[in-house]
């Protein structure tokens, strides 16, 4: 996710990895838009996992983030989708 993130780079996007977010550490933040990148792999399958997502999901709504979140399998079979799905919810903070 990192390399695919780094392309936006370029056209003005500032994603962070692993960055503390209130109780919670993003995957990937760009902190002065407000979005969020969630990459989930085995853990986030379990009922405890999807609770704790939902919960974080919620939390991190109300502070006025939008979240994204993909699948690790996401990442590997469908790389292009991930991309345009980004680059769909931050186009408008993008310049050419």
């Amino acid at each position: 996710m990192w390399n695919l993130l780094r392309d936006f780079r370029p056209r003005g996007a500032r994603f962070r990895r692993e960055t503390p977010i209130g109780p919670y550490i993003a995957d990937f933040a760009w902190l002065s838009k407000k979005i969020v990148i969630e990459v989930d792999g085995d853990s986030h399958e379990t009922e405890q996992g999807r609770t704790h997502d939902k919960a974080r999901d919620a939390w991190m709504r109300q502070q006025g983030y939008t979240v994204l979140r993909f699948d690790n399998a996401d990442l590997i079979d469908a790389e292009d989708h991930v991309y345009l799905e980004i680059e769909k919810t931050i186009g408008g903070y993008l310049h050419d």
